[in-house]
């Protein structure tokens, strides 16, 4: 029986606690140890008898930064999507996360700026505000207690196939981990009955694939040539009124010294904030230029970095968002799947990266409920996952798509969906109803194709056609 996206999206982002689990698989592989692989090892967690995290980081027991994530000091923000699939996974998550200092902001306490316009507050949904290491180190403790789930810390170097499924992971020492030479050349194999990949952008799952005579899928590439530049400043406040606050500059030809400005109170009695730009420009990398061009965005962001600055601006270089589409593959081997960045990375500005993962993982959990055929491949648990990964890349593809430095490739429908986009963006800003609607796509609570209802169309048309022009908030 056909059942809409839409319908599909809703289903993963439920709020309704995980129940009818059963153990159906004996030793679960995860590679990765970042969010996607934490999540999926906790889902993994409910139907393996045993889960073992791949992992060539040591990873910290605190709230540390690790090699393996380098943009891990930007800005990163849990959409409401993925903070529901979190009070899910982990009962009590965000109460243990405000007591380690995290934020959990009402709507009230955004603020949202386009253009240097205040947008209308749409009163529904919030935040969880915190760094991105903050985040993961809770959610690798909560992992990490499971009494079923463990650590290997090694380098994985290939998988092991037989019989049309994945039978094993081929792994060998991390390169400088003092061992010695004997040891640094020795390989070995960690049986497995279902594997998950989730070693990010720089995944060779596919090469792996085509090595043991498999398809590998084709990687889809936009361009889109994203700085970032983070700076920590001090907080004077423990319970600020202002919890987070988003700028934006509509694409231009020339694109603006900073196209968007976010900022978020953080643990630790700290603001971050990041400041993106587009093109060839140069990386903000100075205290003084980022202070500067703060002081250009609306009052607040030249308050928060007025206070004591914690450490040197970060950069962060981003070339391409990427996508790898293993439901198009005719051949794929049963017991293995690809999560997270491993199979989509988007344009970091719009924040869906720990979001779709979240998401990805309730697809997981889904599938692992369904009494699915493991001899099979997991065609149904792809099925799922894709729903996940067209609608963020519909959303972050269609704002990149609007600037003119971004050269396609575009997808069927694209000025129709373009429009609509513009559309729903530009009566956000005034029209409460039309903001309620637009950010629950945005933030991952509804599925894109929600905005081409005919009431939500004709409501944003009316508001654009009849409302004047916001003003915007002088500083």
């Amino acid at each position: 029986m056909f059942e809409s996206a839409a319908r599909v999206f809703a289903r993963l982002g439920t709020d309704e606690p995980i129940t009818g689990t059963e153990v159906v698989v004996g030793r679960a592989v995860v590679l990765g140890g970042s969010l996607a692989g934490l999540l999926a090892a906790r889902v993994l967690s409910d139907h393996a008898e045993s889960v073992v995290i791949v992992e060539r980081d040591a990873l910290p027991s605190t709230a540390a930064r690790r090699p393996g994530t380098p943009h891990a000091g930007q800005l990163h923000t849990l959409m409401h999507g993925g903070r529901m699939q979190l009070r899910r996974f982990f009962p009590g998550f965000e109460d243990e996360a405000e007591a380690g200092g995290a934020i959990v902001s009402s709507p009230y306490n955004i603020r949202a700026y386009a253009d240097g316009v205040p947008k209308v507050s749409d009163g529904t949904m919030g935040l969880l505000s915190s760094s991105r290491p903050f985040l993961e180190a809770l959610v690798r403790r909560r992992t990490l207690a499971l009494p079923n789930v463990k650590v290997l810390t090694c380098r994985v170097k290939g998988l092991q196939f037989r019989d049309g499924a994945v039978t094993g992971v081929r792994c060998g020492p991390v390169p400088g981990s003092g061992e010695g030479a004997g040891a640094a050349a020795a390989e070995w194999v960690e049986d497995a009955d279902f594997v998950v990949d989730a070693t990010g952008r720089a995944s060779k799952l596919g090469d792996w694939l085509e090595a043991a005579g498999w398809e590998r899928p084709a990687m889809r590439r936009m361009l889109i040539d994203i700085d970032y530049a983070t700076g920590y400043f001090r907080r004077t406040t423990s319970t600020p009124e202002l919890a987070a606050a988003i700028a934006y500059r509509t694409p231009t030809a020339t694109p603006p010294r900073v196209a968007s400005g976010a900022i978020t109170a953080i643990e630790d009695d700290r603001w971050l904030i990041t400041l993106a730009n587009y093109g060839k420009q140069p990386p903000i990398r100075t205290l003084e230029e980022f202070r500067k061009l703060c002081g250009e965005l609306p009052p607040v962001y030249r308050e928060a970095v007025s206070g004591e600055a914690l450490e040197d601006i970060l950069t962060y270089h981003q070339a391409d968002s990427r996508r790898r589409d293993y439901h198009l593959l005719k051949r794929f081997p049963a017991r293995l799947i690809a999560i997270g960045d491993a199979v989509a990375s988007f344009n970091p500005v719009y924040g869906q990266g720990m979001s779709s993962a979240a998401l990805q993982a309730s697809a997981l959990s889904e599938y692992l409920r369904s009494a699915p055929d493991l001899r099979a491949p997991a065609r149904d648990f792809l099925a799922l996952q894709r729903v996940v990964v067209d609608a963020a890349w519909q959303i972050s593809g269609s704002a990149d798509l609007a600037r003119p430095d971004v050269d396609g490739p575009y997808p069927r429908g694209h000025r129709l969906t373009t429009w609509l986009a513009e559309q729903m963006a530009r009566a956000s800003i005034t029209d409460r109803d039309v903001a309620v609607r637009f950010n629950s796509v945005t933030y991952m609570r509804s599925h894109p194709s929600s905005l081409a209802a005919p009431s939500t169309l004709l409501r944003a048309l009316r508001v654009n056609l009849t409302s004047g022009k916001p003003q915007r908030e002088r500083g």
